[in-house]
């Protein structure tokens, strides 16, 4: 069975889709291997970020973009949030907004 992708929410398909050429094309990459493989693909492709969120590492010539997302039952990942990554170090914000909306899926 394969693994299926949502979106929490339209504004999110349309951030996510919205990453510069070289980054979407990575994302949708690493997202046909996640349908396929499952979530736990490991680095450079995943990654977990702690209680229950993950983050997907797509690069491009562009940058590095990032989604968080977290696993439903049966085999469904939500992403949570998505921006292209401007430091090192994932802006506490962008986790923050992720854990609360994966509490809210979670409901």
């Amino acid at each position: 069975m394969k693994w299926q992708v949502t979106f929490y929410n339209e504004k999110i398909e349309e951030e996510t889709l919205g990453f510069p050429k070289g980054i979407l094309a990575n994302f949708i990459h690493i997202i046909e291997m996640i349908e396929e493989f499952g979530p736990a693909l490991g680095k450079p492709y995943t990654a977990p970020m702690g209680d229950g969120l993950f983050e997907i590492r797509a690069k491009g010539k562009e940058g590095i973009g990032r989604s968080l997302y977290c696993m439903m039952k049966g085999q469904e990942i939500i992403i949570l949030n998505s921006f292209v990554k401007k430091t090192q170090k994932t802006p506490k914000k962008e986790l923050d907004l992720a854990k609360k909306r994966m509490k809210e899926v979670k409901k």
